[in-house]
Parts: C-alpha cells; sequence; structure tokens
C-alpha cells in the first residue's frame, strides 16, 4: 500500500528536475506492484531527524519482516563501479567521480534504524507482558535505482555492490527477490517452522507505519502531511497528480492560505450538528450520530469547485477534504 507519495517542487535546475523525474519513475513501478499489497507498505520522500542527525530517504519499504531503503539516482550515460566500490560516470564522453549511492543509502538506513530502536517500547509489544521486544533479527536491506536510459558497466562490480544495483523497471522484481513473501501473512503456527523469520503483527507494522508519518518533516512546514488514521485504509491523495506530473515536474502542493473554507457536518438522518464521532471504516471515514446513532460520510463534493474526486484525510485529530481537482484542502469542523 502506497502511505506517502513524492512531493514536488518547481525548479529551474536541471539537476533537481532529473533527480525528482527519476523518483517519480520509481515511485510509479513501486505503485504498480503495491498498491494492493497488504504486506507492503511504500512511502516516497521522507525526511527525519534523530540524534542530530538529518535522514533523506527516496523510498522505504516496510514490509512483514523488515524494511528495504530504495536510492533513486539519475544518471544519464554510462556508470561503472571498480573493485574497491568506487563510483565513476560519464556525461557527454567525460569520466568523473561520484559519491557512492549504496553508501548514502547506508547512512539513512542506519539513522532509521536507531530511531526505530529507541522507540521500540512505543511501537512493539512484550513477550507475555514482560519481555520487551526489539528490532533484533528483522531484515534491514536497501538498494539503488539506476535511471532506465543509464548503461551500467557491470564487467568489474563487486558482487555484493552489483546484488544492489538494479534499473528503474526492474524495482518491483528486484524487492520481491529481497522481501522472499509468503503467499498469506504468517502467524502462530509459523513458529513450528525450522526456519523462521521474526515478523511483526498487523498491529505493530501499523504503529511503525504510523510513526514514521508522524516522524517526516514536511518540506513546508506549514502544509500538513495528511496521513490515514487506518493503515489498511491509506489511499495517497496525489494518485492522478503522480502520473500527470512525470513528464512535466512542475506540480506544487498548494499553500495554507488556499484553506479558505471550512465544512460543518450533519447527520444524514436526524441533522444534527452536535455529538457527532468521528471513526473510520471499510469505506473511509465517516461520524456516528450520538442522538440518532446514525453513520454520515465525511466525503463530500469540493466546496470550492463542486468536484466529487476528493477524500478525506486526517491530521492528528484534525480532518480535511482533499480535492484531486482543484487541490484545496478544506478543514473539516466536528
Amino acid at each position: 500500500m502506497i502511505l506517502k507519495d513524492k512531493i514536488l517542487t518547481t525548479s529551474n535546475s536541471a539537476k533537481i528536475q532529473a533527480g525528482q523525474k527519476q523518483e517519480l519513475d520509481v515511485a510509479f513501478y513501486l505503485r504498480r506492484a503495491f498498491k494492493d499489497h497488504p504486506q507492503v507498505f511504500v512511502f516516497n520522500d521522507l525526511k527525519f531527524k534523530h540524534n542530530d542527525e538529518t535522514a533523506q530517504i527516496d523510498h522505504l519499504i516496510v514490509y512483514t519482516y523488515g524494511f528495504i531503503l530504495i536510492e533513486s539516482k539519475s544518471i544519464t550515460g554510462e556508470v561503472t563501479i571498480n573493485e574497491h566500490q568506487e563510483w565513476s560516470r560519464s556525461y557527454r564522453g567525460n569520466w568523473q567521480g561520484m559519491p557512492s549511492p549504496i553508501k548514502q543509502v547506508e547512512l539513512q538506513l542506519a539513522v532509521l534504524k536507531s530511531l526505530l530502536r529507541a522507540n521500540a517500547p512505543l511501537l512493539l509489544p512484550k513477550i507475555f507482558g514482560k519481555l520487551q521486544q526489539g528490532f533484533g533479527g528483522r531484515e534491514w536491506q536497501s538498494v539503488c535505482a539506476i535511471s532506465s536510459n543509464a548503461i551500467i558497466n557491470r564487467d568489474h562490480t563487486p558482487k555484493v555492490t552489483e546484488e544492489r544495483l538494479v534499473k528503474s523497471e526492474f524495482i518491483a522484481d528486484k524487492l520481491l527477490q529481497m522481501m522472499k513473501l509468503p503467499a498469506s501473512a504468517p502467524n502462530a503456527l509459523h513458529f513450528l517452522s525450522t526456519n523462521v523469520r521474526p515478523w511483526f503483527n498487523e498491529e505493530s507494522l501499523g504503529k511503525i507505519c504510523q510513526f514514521i508519518l508522524e516522524k517526516n518533516i514536511s518540506p513546508n512546514l506549514q502544509e500538513p502531511s495528511y496521513v490515514s488514521a487506518k493503515i489498511s485504509e491509506s489511499e495517497s491523495f496525489y494518485d492522478e497528480a503522480l502520473i500527470a506530473t512525470k513528464q512535466t515536474i512542475t506540480e506544487q502542493v498548494k499553500p495554507k492560505s488556499d484553506l479558505i473554507k471550512e465544512i460543518t457536518l450533519a447527520c444524514k438522518q436526524c441533522n444534527s450538528a452536535t455529538n457527532l464521532l468521528p471513526l473510520s471504516g471499510r469505506y473511509g471515514y465517516f461520524v456516528k450520530c450520538g442522538n440518532c446513532s446514525a453513520n454520515t460520510p465525511m466525503k463530500s463534493p469540493c466546496p470550492e469547485c463542486s468536484s466529487t474526486n476528493t477524500k478525506t484525510s486526517k491530521r492528528k485529530e484534525n480532518y480535511s477534504l482533499v480535492c484531486k481537482d482543484c487541490e484545496i484542502s478544506t478543514p473539516i469542523k466536528l
């Protein structure tokens, strides 16, 4: 499932535009492969701080058995890695060295690991109610996704590096190979297996994913990062924007100044605007009336452009109606 999309910025820098296009390409393939997968949760474009260190992650996969970080690297031309794992790239026939994306993503992985381990009591249950679980035994992996039009010279690439280097269009195949997911989520019967892989149960996965979303630093502090209360129901409200902006790289998140209206909910049965309890279910967010017990969806047409292409989003205890057509977010008053 896709829990966070790439937030795009407008830039005249060709390098930044190329980097964003590469990240969008990878995000596109991740969406195609995992948008409906119950054991795989995808985050694009994360940034957080921990212990005076800042980690910026292009793509993060949280799955039943652990974590995979993906570093997107835009390269036009040829790339080669020598036996010392040193990277070089060609540009218009000229060769020059470049930082290793593998080492870069390993540094981000170390910060993420430290952050999650420090918060294990909040995210993982105790065994038999006494012994606190940790993240030991979970899988921590990383991979680098290179532009599809790049030429990778693998003749002298060390095997340990080659195994973690993939072109964008093959990223989903590579991840499935790394995750080795069973047909269904593991349960208590898996303890009888002779080859047990420690896994996260559904509750722990939900807590971990919500924690990551809450720790993410928005590029525009005035614009909230909309997240779902229940991971199993999360859907990105940038679905169409992600594909539409793959070519232009001109999408921008609307500033908070656009939030000019407010939606006041009322029970669809008794029309009461008080004593409404916000809840979430199979079909999204709704309110339950404390007077007549009727359920009323929070989703409604956009008050700005009247479009029905909308989605309800939640940030802590605040709800908003997000329009995918005019891109305006309207607060919902409860």
